[in-house]
């Protein structure tokens, strides 16, 4: 029996001016230094992307001791510590920065924070690339919290001076109870509304649109991304049975048994190819209309990084 399915495609989805610039700036660097290129960590948190750019030439190491000496080392779109900063420059490798500009923005809060005598709480998940890489900017007076239960108990040193950010790619309803803890404990708390990042927000903002159309919800992003990871959560807190899934080979045909209106978004780390490649799935099992939903326009874009030292 031939289905007939409607499927609502959110806008925003997939890629963001962050994801963007850091892809481009391996593909550079390969095009201008030539073969191979080394990247500490995966460059963003997709498996086809990292596939794609180790056939093109990129070797993705965990250690900065596995890149020889005056090679071009490429630091993730996560960022990364001032410790690895400096390890780099003394193994007399070649740093190529990508982290994203907005994390960067962070980056100089806690470092502004901290310079001015402050405790500073980061409000994201432990050993995220990010939040590790953050954390590490300062040399002391720094916490992760990534709980309520944590946001009660964590200890500063003085409570007049204490302040926060947050990891870039939480779902807001992550941050709300925290800080609110945050600010009960510590009354002349500083920090922002939110440092999630206006490409994060956007298509949180475009899940919960999709919601409202769908009885199915499939977000295209590899398990380890944390926003894609998100997105799941957000159509779930919508009420949607939702799935993430890397490509259509992970889609499981018996999810679609009585469903006829299925929506699809992506991860900013996930390529607009995986979302074509679940719409043909989909055409596989009976007739697909598609429909393009309205969402911000996003028009903000990044250079590509260039060699630092």
């Amino acid at each position: 029996m031939v289905e007939d399915f409607t499927v609502f495609l959110a806008s925003p989805r997939g890629f963001c001016a962050g994801v963007e610039r850091a892809i481009e700036t391996v593909k550079l660097c390969l095009r201008r230094y030539g073969k191979p290129v080394y990247v500490l960590h995966e460059i963003v948190h997709n498996k086809h992307v990292i596939t794609e750019l180790e056939e093109s030439g990129a070797v993705f190491v965990e250690n900065l001791g596995d890149v020889p000496k005056g090679e071009v080392c490429i630091f993730s779109a996560h960022g990364v510590s001032l410790t690895i900063e400096r390890k780099a420059r003394g193994l007399g490798l070649r740093t190529v920065d990508a982290t994203c500009p907005l994390v960067t923005s962070v980056h100089g809060m806690v470092e502004k924070y901290h310079a001015m005598g402050y405790d500073v709480i980061i409000i994201g998940h432990h050993k995220h690339p990010e939040v590790e890489g953050t954390a590490g900017r300062v040399a002391c007076r720094v916490h992760i919290v990534a709980t309520e239960q944590e946001a009660e108990a964590v200890e500063v040193t003085d409570v007049r001076k204490v302040a926060f950010v947050t990891q870039t790619t939480l779902n807001s309803n992550d941050i709300i109870g925290i800080v609110t803890i945050l600010k009960r404990r510590f009354l002349k708390i500083k920090g922002p509304k939110s440092n999630i990042c206006f490409a994060t927000q956007n298509r949180q903002d475009a899940v919960r649109q999709l919601a409202q159309k769908s009885d199915l919800l499939f977000v295209v992003g590899s398990k380890n991304s944390s926003n894609s990871n998100r997105l799941r959560e957000v159509a779930t807190l919508c009420g949607v049975e939702a799935y993430l899934v890397d490509d259509y080979q992970d889609i499981d045909p018996t999810w679609l048994f009585g469903k006829k209106r299925i929506g699809i978004t992506a991860g900013a780390s996930a390529p607009e190819r995986l979302v074509d490649g679940v719409i043909l799935w989909l055409q596989t099992h009976g007739t697909v209309r598609v429909v393009e939903m309205e969402g911000t326009k996003e028009k903000i874009h990044f250079k590509a990084a260039m060699l630092s030292c």
